[in-house]
């Protein structure tokens, strides 16, 4: 059965989002710093599997490497995959944010988040969230142990 408005508005999310199911912040994101800050640190999907997993994701370096030891049980299901992935990236990117002087929120004008560092440098942190949720690798902590030294 071919109903052409839901064609039409499946092409418009997906050219809206890049296509690949990643973050995508709503306007530019600029206006309230704490408030895009304080949405992209809820990760519901990823603070349930940690609760049930036992960990508590606390905003630590340490939640990280929890992170990275739990089984990805997730992997057998690709809307979680995605979800999971994306609240990984956004999970990290609060962390980062929280601890690593001069690293804060940044939206690229496609409204995707990253943490633009001190230096300058971008990191798309979402990215990172799905190639973990994905196969582990890169392991969250590694990834903030490289950006942290920045």
């Amino acid at each position: 059965m071919n109903i052409p408005f839901l064609g039409n508005r499946r092409k418009k999310r997906d050219h809206a989002d890049g296509g690949d199911g990643a973050a995508v912040v709503p306007g530019d994101g600029g206006g309230d710093p704490e408030g895009v800050a304080e949405l992209l640190s809820e990760c519901e999907l990823l603070r349930s599997q940690a609760h049930l997993a036992g960990v508590e994701l606390d905003n630590s370096t340490t939640s990280l490497e929890e992170l990275d030891q739990l089984l990805p049980r997730w992997r057998d299901d690709e809307d979680t995959l995605a979800w999971l992935g994306n609240d990984a990236g956004l999970y990290l990117g609060t962390v980062i944010v929280r601890t690593v002087p001069g690293a804060v929120w940044q939206v690229w004008p496609s409204g995707r988040p990253v943490v633009r560092m001190a230096s300058g440098r971008e990191v798309d942190v979402v990215a990172s969230g799905h190639e973990w949720a994905a196969s582990g690798v890169p392991e969250l902590s590694q990834v903030y142990a490289e950006v942290a030294e920045d």
